[in-house]
Order: structure tokens, then C-alpha cells, then sequence
């Protein structure tokens, strides 16, 4: 698809072409440049990990790797058409944990939304099924969900839509939903293994052959053809990979650059970078997703006091108990002792 970028690692002590240099710092510089107008962003599930959603991959931690209590035949089954026919049980099952609605956008989230802001953003290419790039602020015009989302759903048979709100209380109540035309299975718009992607994914990338500038973020770029994106820019459109290793093909273009770690913390040093206006506006559009934060997973240390303070409160309960017990005790003894000190035996009435 598209430009073939050589396989081949460049050379980086020959100078980019378009850049100033391969570091943050002349990064932020471009983007602040009249060239860059049209930036680009691709999101894989690494962004949504900080927000307490595993990724699909990561050894022991990742989705893949937690699916054994399910029962299937291979991780990947959970997403494959024909086996959801067959038994949808363990889909729901897991879209019961990842439905919307139980997890907050991550400051990656909140930087994409500060680049719509700020007109920049030409398009946001996601991977991920979670929506959070809509609870963050960005429009639905600026996203193109690659691989769907719970956003919508429909009969996997007939193709009839069904009501949100009904699919989301049946996958959290653990029902399995069936349509109201023809009885079929339902499910959410989430592309299974043997779907086709969404037709707004192919109408839109064409788009690409316009970026300024292409940002990959938390990714892997293993999934086809959503990896191929990155070569359908232009040949001297910078292109960076933030993300914890090195991915793809980027790195094998003169103006590619590497910004290797967690997509939080790299989005907040190119915001300062950009300026002391980018790190506010960051903050805020992050403040503003404070209502989708759901109540914080307490540390070893916090479970430990908060069991210390129950055994405590149950001390004191049953001590109270005891007190009362004693007081109620004490004075049915002395209501005792009134009564006998007032009883008087009745006596035969002489006559």
C-alpha cells in the first residue's frame, strides 16, 4: 500500500531533510511552524493501558494472556465470527469488563483533543475499541475507529441496529442480546476476525497523502492493514513513533523520529516543549475527564490500613456492645430487686 519505505534502518548521523533534528525539542518547533497544518495520529492500545485497560499482547498482563478462564479454544477465538455464532458467551463476558463507561481517558487522549483544539488535527486512526478518544473531547468527525467500537451495534445476520442502552444493561447484567427482527445474535460494531474493516476507515485514509505530519502512538504496528498506514504519507512527512519499543518501519525515513516510553509522559514533554499555553490547555482538557474517573484501585499499603481501621471499628463496636450489655443488665437487676422489695405474698382473709 502506498510509498514502500526502505526496510533498511537510517542512517542518523545523516541530518533530516525537514526537521531541524530528531529530538523533541525540534519536533515541537515544527509543529509550531507554518508548514505543519495537517497532523495526523494513529493510536494503538498502548494509550488506554495507563486508563486500566490491558492491551492485547503484553506478556501475563495483556488481554490475550488473561483469557484462559474462559474457556476457549485459542485467545483469539473470543474475536472470531464464526466461533461468537457458535458461543457468544465468552465476548460478552469480557465486553462486560472493556464497556464503556468504566474507564477515564488518559493524558494522551486529552493531547489529541488539545491538537483538534487548536486545529491541528486532521484525523485520529484508532485501533482501540474503547472510545475514550470520544470521552476525551474529540469529535466523531476527527475519528476513525480502524477496527470499530461499542458506539453502535447491530444483527450479525439481518443487519438491523439495536438500542444502546438495552446492549449495554444486557452485557452488564451478563444476557446474552438477540435482535428484534430476527431473533440473531447481536453484537457491538467491533470488527471480528472475518469482518471487514469499517468502509469510513477506506474512505478516509486516502487523506493521509495530505499530512504535514504523522504521530503513531502505542502501538505495535503488527495488525494489517492498519500498520500500512504510516506509509502512505508523503515521503518527506515527518513521522514519530512514541511507544515503550521501536515499531514498524518507522525509523527507516530521514525525518522519522524515535520517542521511545510511556505515551503519557512523552505527550506532556512535548507539550512542554510547545509551551507553557500547551501544558495549561493539556491539563484542563484532562480535568474535564475527571467525570469518567471511577473510584481508584487502593495500593497493598491503603487495603492494608483499611483492614487495620475495620478490625479496629469492630473492636470498639463490640466494646460498645459489651458496655451496653452490662448497663442493660445492671439495671434489669435492680428492677428485680424494686419488684421484690415491693411484693408482698397475699393472705388468707380471715373470716
Amino acid at each position: 500500500m502506498g510509498n514502500e519505505a526502505s526496510s533498511r534502518p537510517i542512517d542518523f548521523e545523516v541530518p533530516p531533510e525537514v526537521l531541524e533534528g530528531r529530538d523533541i525539542r525540534s519536533l515541537a518547533k515544527y509543529i509550531k511552524s507554518d508548514e505543519c497544518k495537517n497532523i495526523f495520529v494513529m493510536l494503538g492500545a498502548g494509550v488506554s493501558t495507563s486508563a486500566g485497560i490491558p492491551d492485547f499482547r503484553s506478556p501475563e498482563t495483556g488481554l490475550y494472556a488473561n483469557l484462559q478462564r474462559l474457556n476457549l479454544p485459542y485467545p483469539e477465538a473470543v474475536f472470531e465470527i464464526n466461533f461468537f455464532r457458535e458461543n457468544p458467551v465468552p465476548f460478552y463476558t469480557l465486553a462486560r469488563e472493556l464497556f464503556p463507561g468504566k474507564y477515564r481517558p488518559t493524558p494522551t487522549h486529552s493531547f489529541v483533543k488539545v491538537l483538534h483544539n487548536r486545529k491541528l488535527l486532521r484525523m485520529c486512526f484508532t485501533q482501540n475499541i474503547d472510545t475514550l478518544e470520544r470521552l476525551a473531547g474529540v469529535p466523531d468527525s476527527a475519528i476513525v475507529e480502524a477496527h470499530g467500537s461499542f458506539a453502535n451495534q447491530h444483527c450479525i445476520e439481518c443487519g438491523s441496529s439495536y438500542d444502546g442502552g438495552k446492549l449495554k444493561d444486557e452485557i452488564l447484567q451478563g444476557e446474552i442480546a438477540y435482535c428484534y427482527e430476527c431473533g440473531g445474535l447481536v453484537k457491538p460494531d467491533i470488527v471480528f476476525f472475518g469482518e471487514s474493516l469499517p468502509p469510513r476507515f477506506h474512505n478516509t485514509i486516502g487523506l493521509l497523502r495530505t499530512a504535514d505530519l504523522l504521530i503513531v502512538m502505542g502501538t505495535s504496528l503488527t495488525v494489517h492493514p492498519f500498520a500500512s498506514l504510516t506509509q502512505l504519507v508523503p515521503e518527506g512527512c515527518p513521522r514519530v513513533l512514541v511507544n515503550m519499543d521501536q515499531a514498524g518501519d518507522i525509523g527507516t525515513r530521514a525525518d522519522d523520529v524515535l520517542l521511545l516510553g510511556k505515551t503519557d509522559e512523552v505527550a506532556r514533554e512535548l507539550c512542554e516543549a510547545l509551551g507553557e499555553d500547551w501544558v495549561e490547555e493539556l491539563d484542563a482538557m484532562w480535568k474535564e475527564t475527571e467525570k469518567y474517573a471511577g473510584k481508584p484501585a487502593e495500593t497493598d499499603e491503603q487495603a492494608a490500613e483499611a483492614k487495620k481501621d475495620t478490625r479496629a471499628t469492630e473492636r470498639d463496636e463490640l466494646a460498645q456492645a459489651k458496655m451496653l450489655h452490662d448497663e442493660v443488665d445492671k439495671l434489669t437487676q435492680e428492677v428485680e430487686r424494686a419488684l421484690q422489695i415491693g411484693h408482698v405474698e397475699p393472705r388468707a382473709i380471715s373470716r
